[in-house]
């Protein structure tokens, strides 16, 4: 099984595994209407569900969601996803709060996640599905070096743009 480092760091972030601490401004980020991309807003039922699928996600895959720490407070969370072992991770990210909006914080997270993946565990490819009116995140996505595909769009997200972020072969 892949084993994840359980923290990462950038200059401004601490990416590590996500903690039961996380689940208040998880849950408020899954009520918010900040979920309308991925399909909420949720019930505090289902946010506390979806937290505790992504912290099993770590026991059962070996990797997973980082959440994103800045100034020591938890922002977000950002890394892949892989509910089904038979395709390419989802790479996902999202921002919990409008304040973190607009400095480069879920980039930063994201490329220190990638990085990571394909450099320290060699994973190969990742997949990216974003809401077609998902604007940020799909400027984002091309910022990453993910390329658009004409792969339709899953059941779960009609309409989404799939892309996908490849690791570059050293010739």
């Amino acid at each position: 099984m892949i084993q994840a480092a359980p923290t990462l760091t950038t200059a401004r972030l601490t990416l590590r595994q996500p903690q039961a601490g996380d689940l208040p401004a998880y849950s408020a980020y899954c009520v918010s209407d900040r979920t309308a991309h991925v399909g909420g807003p949720y019930s505090d039922v289902q946010a506390f569900d979806k937290f505790a699928a992504m912290i099993g996600h770590w026991t059962l895959r070996g990797f997973g969601r980082y959440v994103i720490l800045h100034e020591g407070r938890a922002i977000g969370h950002a890394g892949p996803l892989a509910m089904d072992v038979s395709h390419a991770p989802e790479m996902t990210w999202t921002l919990w709060t409008a304040d973190a909006e607009g400095q480069g914080l879920a980039t930063e997270a994201a490329k220190a996640v990638v990085a990571h993946l394909f450099n320290d565990l060699q994973m190969p490819a990742l997949i990216v599905r974003i809401a077609a009116d998902n604007a940020a995140s799909h400027k984002m996505a091309v910022r990453l070096g993910a390329t658009p595909t004409d792969d339709p769009a899953p059941h779960w997200l009609p309409g989404a743009r799939t892309y996908w972020l490849r690791a570059k072969v050293n010739a």
